[in-house]
């Protein structure tokens, strides 16, 4: 019996019907492929949709216009349209067959083989299409028999794929732990031979693969696998077995937390103080992410957990407490909002302080004397004030 697409929201959104008839779907002019379809026979939610063609890309923006939809040469030289059509946005991409490979680019050709264009894919659950209109499974080479199995599996060569494209080791895992239950023999073996291949990618790339790794369902047992298999060691040696335990530690708090899991974060948990520097800036993460790792890493002088909250942010409390297991004020701390604190310098200079540097000292131990009593109300606030007032002046009248 041949396997339909089961019915899903995102296949009722509006254009679609439009796009299918721009792009002649019901003669096998083009079908949904790729993750839409895998994840809608998984029961997941899909956000991206993406289409492919038999038409070139001239064609392709030729009948979309003609059809009065948006078309947007996002990547036109390697085939991909982006197609507006009644507020839904959809990548519509020729089939390709790849002509020379380096393991980081690939030069393609177009083609209307749809073989051919699955036989490029890296996975055989990333290379199943599906008719736009009545959802038929177009399956060349086993990907929902894997599905079912929670199996990742290569297409061809496990070898041969590394090696046209080396971050397909990093996706091999990053999809087990999302979908597998079982590595794929093969495919383990050929990402272990072939580590070393990752030396070659952009750490941009690098990152990128192991943040959407870390949110996966499976990250902790991925993540022993991987260092097991010293998969880890030619690009970020600092990811160990003890890193894996950390990192075990991190997920069952945000557990008991109720507290989503975040990928930076969790890779704070790879990492020691001494380490997250260097390995942020050879991540290339952005000065807000390494900011968050290093906050999430650092230490406190037995400051209770709003304190903390008040000082660092709540986002890098939480982190903080969760790397620590302290469950209880993690959760607390999640619900909890900074308060913001009521009074400015100018306070003071009404109180009789000079302006200049001793306004803002005076102002840190108001502020100090505010957190300590618990983020008291503005008249309370206010009394604090006048007090530290009181006592700076009598401190410059009396040297």
């Amino acid at each position: 019996m041949a396997l339909t697409l089961p019915a899903a929201e995102w296949r009722t959104r509006p254009g679609l019907d439009r796009l299918g008839l721009a792009l002649g779907a019901d003669d096998g002019g083009a079908r949904y492929v790729g993750g839409a379809v895998r994840d809608t026979l998984l029961g997941l939610p899909v956000s991206d949709i993406d289409v492919a063609t038999i038409h070139a890309p001239d064609e392709v923006v030729r009948r979309l216009q003609a059809t009065g939809i948006k078309a947007i040469p996002t990547g036109i030289a390697h085939g991909t349209i982006t197609a507006v059509t009644d507020g839904t946005v959809v990548e519509v991409t020729t089939l390709r067959r790849d002509v020379t490979t380096d393991g980081r680019h690939a030069e393609v050709a177009f083609t209307d083989d749809w073989r051919a264009d699955a036989a490029r894919r890296d996975f055989t659950i990333n290379a199943l299409y599906a008719d736009m209109s009545g959802g038929a499974i177009h399956d060349h080479f086993g990907g929902t028999d894997d599905l079912a199995t929670g199996r990742v599996r290569f297409i061809g060569d496990p070898l041969q794929r590394i090696a046209e494209d080396h971050l397909r080791i990093l996706r091999f895992f990053r999809f087990l732990a999302r979908f597998g239950d079982t590595p794929d023999a093969d495919g383990l073996v050929a990402c272990t031979a072939r580590a070393n291949d990752l030396m070659a990618l952009s750490r941009e790339r690098i990152a990128d693969e192991v943040r959407k790794l870390l949110v996966a369902r499976d990250a902790v047992g991925v993540v022993r696998l991987m260092v097991d298999r010293g998969i880890f060691r030619p690009v970020l040696p600092e990811i160990d077995s003890a890193a894996a335990d950390r990192l075990a530690g991190l997920t069952g708090a945000e557990l008991a937390a109720g507290v989503a899991p975040d990928a930076i974060r969790r890779l704070a948990a790879l990492l020691t103080s001494a380490q997250a520097e260097g390995v942020t800036a050879r991540l290339k993460l952005s000065k807000a992410q390494r900011k968050r790792v290093a906050l999430a890493l650092g230490r406190d002088e037995a400051m209770a957990p709003e304190e903390l909250g008040y000082r660092i942010g709540v986002e890098g409390a939480v982190d903080r407490l969760l790397l620590g297991r302290d469950v209880a004020a993690a959760t607390r701390l999640s619900r909890w909002e900074r308060p913001v604190f009521p009074l400015t310098g100018g306070a003071l200079v009404e109180r009789g302080l000079a302006r200049g540097p001793d306004v803002a000292r005076a102002l840190r131990m108001v502020e100090d004397r505010w957190i300590a009593e618990g983020f008291p109300d503005a008249a309370r606030a206010a009394a604090i004030a006048d007090a530290v007032a009181d006592q700076w002046l009598r401190a410059v009248s009396n040297p």
